[in-house]
């Protein structure tokens, strides 16, 4: 499961004033919920695109910081979507990924990346240094 932090100046609830209602634009329709760090995500177990096979996603609220969205998706493994034909939804999946994330989140691929990578080195970084 990854978190995505929201862009500088944006709010979750301020973003996207119906987010299940997003999510099954982008995934299909939810079919459940699940518990994640004390916060409901909407489950899809058949999304749209064939190359995706299972979604968890939803706002993840925090008392000390802003909410992130909380996304896991499961793929058919690469073997799988070529033998069925489905190579074109591969990069369709790509897409409606990155469109979801930046529709949300209001960052685009390349400041989730560099995000991500700053978060790493902080992690990496000794305390004392």
């Amino acid at each position: 499961m990854r978190e995505y932090k929201m862009g500088r100046g944006n709010y979750l609830d301020e973003r996207v004033e119906d987010l299940e209602g997003l999510v099954e634009e982008y995934f299909g329709p939810v079919t459940g919920t699940e518990r994640y760090n004390d916060s409901e995500l909407y489950v899809i177990e058949s999304p749209d695109n064939a190359v995706f096979s299972r979604i968890s996603v939803g706002a993840v609220e925090y008392d000390s910081k802003k909410d992130t969205l909380a996304l896991d998706i499961e793929e058919r493994p690469a073997e799988e979507v070529i033998a069925s034909g489905d190579v074109a939804a591969a990069e369709e999946a790509v897409e409606i990924k990155n469109d979801f994330l930046r529709e949300v989140t209001g960052r685009d691929a390349k400041a989730r990346r560099d995000s991500m990578k700053r978060d790493v080195e902080d992690e990496e970084t000794p305390e004392n240094v």
